[in-house]
């Protein structure tokens, strides 16, 4: 059995399609996943499983859709890749922690890539490597000009984000689940 990380989108934001943690772990564990764990109420699902993340991402959407009602993305990594993406951030020690991960569901189209480089924000850096998108704003994420539904659309891609500290935690849980 493998150790997945589950990172669920836009659950439990400015009460919006809300999602207990103490009900999902138990939904989760209820379909056979084992060593389930939550971390903070933004869906982040840490548990073992025999089956291939596609398959972990559309059934855990399933899930959440008989038993919560509305649909979630749902994006599913194991450790390994959440450590590569957490190291490859391009940015400084200092802005790193500071820094949204934006992981996405899918690597976007190099041809994709080039009209989203063109769009500027003052005192906001974007980029993109492999599956993630890396955001860092030096004014503070509640006075970004950023917006996430404009690169998802752009890039044909899911994202979900994560600040510095949840990825650090995430990575911490999922090394201890091995």
């Amino acid at each position: 059995m493998k150790t997945y990380i589950a990172l669920l989108k836009g659950i439990n934001v400015g009460g919006h399609k809300k999602v207990p943690m103490a009900e999902l772990r138990e939904l989760l564990k209820n379909a056979k996943f084992q060593n389930v764990q939550t971390y903070i109420q933004s869906g982040n699902v840490i548990f073992q499983s025999s089956e291939r993340p596609s398959q972990l991402e559309n059934k855990i959407q399933k899930l959440i859709v008989t038993q919560f009602g509305f649909e979630v993305s749902v994006i599913v990594k194991t450790n390994k890749e959440l450590q590569i993406i957490f190291e490859a951030c391009p940015f400084s020690k200092e802005k790193k922690e500071n820094s949204y991960f934006i992981i996405l569901n899918k690597i976007p189209e190099t041809s994709l890539l080039k009209e989203v480089d063109k769009i500027p924000y003052e005192n906001e850096e974007v980029v993109i490597k492999n599956d993630c998108l890396y955001f860092y704003c030096s004014t503070g994420y509640g006075k970004t000009k950023f917006n996430m539904n404009t690169y998802e659309r752009k890039l044909k891609v899911i994202g979900t984000a994560r600040n510095y500290n949840t990825m650090l935690k995430l990575l911490s849980l999922s090394t201890e689940a091995n």
